[in-house]
């Protein structure tokens, strides 16, 4: 068993070992986008996880069998089987294999982010974005194992297991990778639309963007900027400059906080037109190379310099 794979060395046709986050960003580590290091638990790991607890009791027939519209019975599934894959133990090869990952890449001292990544996620035909957690600023080996164990956990969230059995994904093709990403310590993040997000327009890029780390933006906490640029022109058609009234940064006992903003930081663009033409021509090549429109999440670091997320 390989509890764990390098960015270096996964792509896209490898989402059933990485995930569909851990596939599209080894994707885009291949294509040449700026990504954060990182590395992959992989599905084996939880594979193997869940047959230690499947040998006592049943986990995806549990899942197949109960009726999505009873929220009731929904809450307490999900309360039984986080509950156990949570407290399973993990496999001692398991965890050194991801101890000694989490070393090589930190060397102790990186913050990281710990990402779900399950097989599901980015498929042709459905969307999982959110229904999965992702825990960030995590400054510990022991406390990221602590976080793939909620990672694999979260699998079996409400929102996951509705989700999966009302577009009829069958339980035996569903697993979790985890990913371990070194920390943006972003002075402004968020997400770009290689399309219109409202009327599909393909011939534009929408850029949304806040000061400190994306989290704020995709949680929806904070209103973003927001920018249209012509995909092959550049010229910015749309600056809605929002009244921000707070940003989320690094918390120095892990995790993140939210802090007010006054003065210009709250109603100044948090991106300059040079920034926003660079992420426009990172939009056009991950484009390029996927062949289709694509959703982006970036953040911009305190030397200027941008990283895709994912």
């Amino acid at each position: 068993m390989n509890a764990v794979a390098w960015f270096k060395d996964v792509g896209i046709a490898d989402r059933l070992t990485v995930g569909g986050k851990g596939g599209s960003l080894g994707e885009l580590t291949q294509a040449g986008i700026a990504v954060p290091p990182w590395f992959v638990v992989t599905t084996s790991a939880f594979e193997t996880v869940l047959e230690a607890i499947e040998a006592r009791g049943p986990v995806r027939a549990k899942v197949e069998a109960f009726d999505p519209n009873d929220l009731g019975a929904a809450t307490k599934l999900s309360e039984e089987l986080r509950r156990r894959v949570i407290e399973e133990p993990m496999p001692a090869e398991v965890e050194q294999a991801i101890l000694a990952a989490h070393a090589e890449l930190t060397d102790g001292v990186t913050p990281v982010a710990v990402r779900s990544s399950a097989t599901t996620e980015d498929a042709e035909d459905a969307s999982f974005a959110g229904l999965q957690d992702t825990f960030l600023w995590v400054l510990t080996g022991a406390e990221m194992v602590l976080k793939v164990r909620e990672c694999w956990g979260s699998l079996y969230s409400v929102e996951s297991m509705t989700y999966r059995l009302k577009h009829d994904f069958p339980e035996d093709g569903v697993a979790m990778a985890v990913v371990i990403q070194a920390m943006v310590d972003a002075r402004c993040a968020g997400v770009m639309f290689t399309r219109s997000p409202t009327t599909g327009d393909k011939s534009v890029i929408t850029i949304e963007g806040a000061p400190g780390l994306g989290s704020a933006v995709v949680s929806g906490e904070v209103t973003p900027d927001r920018w249209v640029l012509g995909k092959i022109t550049g010229e910015i058609s749309v600056r809605d400059i929002s009244d921000k009234h707070a940003k989320q940064v690094p918390a120095e006992d892990g995790g993140i906080r939210e802090v007010e903003l006054s003065g210009a930081e709250r109603t100044q663009p948090c991106l300059s037109d040079d920034e926003l033409q660079a992420l426009r021509d990172v939009g056009r090549k991950v484009e390029r190379h996927y062949g289709k429109a694509q959703d982006i999440e970036w953040a911009i670091d305190k030397a200027g310099e941008i990283r895709l997320l994912q």
